[in-house]
C-alpha cells in the first residue's frame, strides 16, 4: 500500500513538473512570438504572462474565469484583465435597481457581465431622457418603432426633434 501511494506521489509530481515546465515553454514562446527580435521585451512579457498564469490558477469565480478564458485562450496577462472586468461588472449586476432595463442587458448579452454593465448604464440613461421629453408626438413614435430599447428610442426621437 505504502509503495503505491509512492508511486503514485511521484508519478503526479512528475506529470506536476512536466506540466509546470510545458506552460513556462508555451509562454516563452508566445514572448518570442509576441516580440521576436526583442529579447528584453520577452523578458518582460514572459514574466508578466507567468504572473498572471499564476493569478488565474487561483481566482475564485470559476463562470467569470470561463469567460476569460474562453475570449484570451493564450494570452493570461488579457485572461486576468478580462476577469477582473468581467466579476467587476458581474459584482455590479447584481447592485442595480431597475429590473426592466436589467432585463434588456441580459438579454442582449447573456454571457458577457462587462457587456451588460455598459448596456444597462447607456439604457438606464436613455430611459430617464425619455421621461423627461416633452415632444409627444416624436416620443409616441419612437417607443413604437423601439419598445424595448430606450437607447433607440432616445436616437429617433432626437432624430425627430433636432
Amino acid at each position: 500500500m505504502k509503495n503505491t501511494i509512492l508511486v503514485l506521489s511521484i508519478l503526479l509530481f512528475t506529470v506536476s513538473v512536466s506540466f509546470s515546465q510545458s506552460i513556462e515553454s508555451k509562454i516563452r514562446d508566445f514572448a518570442r512570438k509576441e516580440y521576436p527580435n526583442d529579447s528584453r521585451m520577452q523578458d518582460y512579457v514572459y514574466k508578466k504572462q507567468m504572473s498572471a498564469y499564476r493569478y488565474m490558477q487561483n481566482v475564485s469565480d470559476l463562470e467569470v474565469k470561463n469567460i476569460a478564458v474562453r475570449e484570451y485562450y493564450e494570452d493570461y496577462s488579457m485572461q486576468q484583465y478580462t476577469y477582473d472586468k468581467q466579476l467587476a461588472a458581474k459584482i455590479y449586476m447584481k447592485t442595480v435597481t431597475d429590473s426592466e432595463v436589467k432585463q434588456i442587458a441580459y438579454r442582449e448579452y447573456s454571457n458577457d457581465y462587462s457587456m451588460q454593465k455598459f448596456t444597462y448604464d447607456k439604457q438606464l440613461s436613455a430611459k430617464n431622457y425619455m421621461k423627461s421629453v416633452t415632444n409627444a408626438a416624436a416620443k409616441a413614435k419612437a417607443k413604437r418603432e423601439y419598445p424595448n430599447d430606450y437607447s433607440m428610442q432616445k436616437y429617433i426621437y432626437d432624430k425627430l426633434v433636432y
